[in-house]
């Protein structure tokens, strides 16, 4: 497998000290959790304070930033920035190249296509499944590139890892 534990110097001279995941050997800030039923790409960071949850994957080139919380099951294709205090519900999938703002929030089962960037503070939520019945059940969205963004109410709850 090589090196367990690697430094990464960034451009103002700062050395950053990560451990590489058992299941993928991406690299993981040692103030980050990561579930070991993840899969963390070798070419992927996860910085601190970050927390991803089981069975995740996490594929190359990705960038989970600081605090962002990544839910069990989510799939996050390559090349994808995760933003600082973003949150990504359980199930959800984003595809290559997607950009999820600092502190976004990406409910459950959404699926974002390649190419999809979510605004800072901006919320890809869920629609009411049988509107104008007064159903607090909720349906996933799907968002493909170029598409409107479609806002909805911020998830009461994003089940991500503690």
């Amino acid at each position: 497998m090589g090196k367990v534990n690697e430094e990464v110097e960034i451009e103002s001279g700062v050395v950053t000290k990560y451990r590489r995941h058992a299941n993928g050997h991406g690299l993981v800030s040692p103030d980050a959790r990561v579930h070991p039923g993840a899969f963390v790409s070798r070419t992927a960071y996860v910085e601190s304070g970050a927390r991803v949850g089981p069975e995740a994957w996490i594929g190359p080139g990705s960038w989970i930033d600081h605090d962002a919380r990544v839910g069990s099951r989510v799939f996050i294709g390559q090349n994808v920035h995760v933003g600082a205090e973003a949150g990504i519900g359980s199930g959800a999938r984003l595809g290559s190249y997607v950009r999820i703002g600092r502190r976004a929030r990406v409910a459950s089962g959404s699926i974002l296509d390649r190419d999809v960037s979510v605004p800072d503070d901006g919320v890809v939520g869920t629609a009411p499944a049988s509107a104008g019945r007064g159903s607090a059940a909720m349906a996933p969205r799907s968002i493909s590139a170029g598409a409107p963004g479609l806002p909805g109410p911020a998830p009461a709850r994003l089940d991500v890892a503690a």
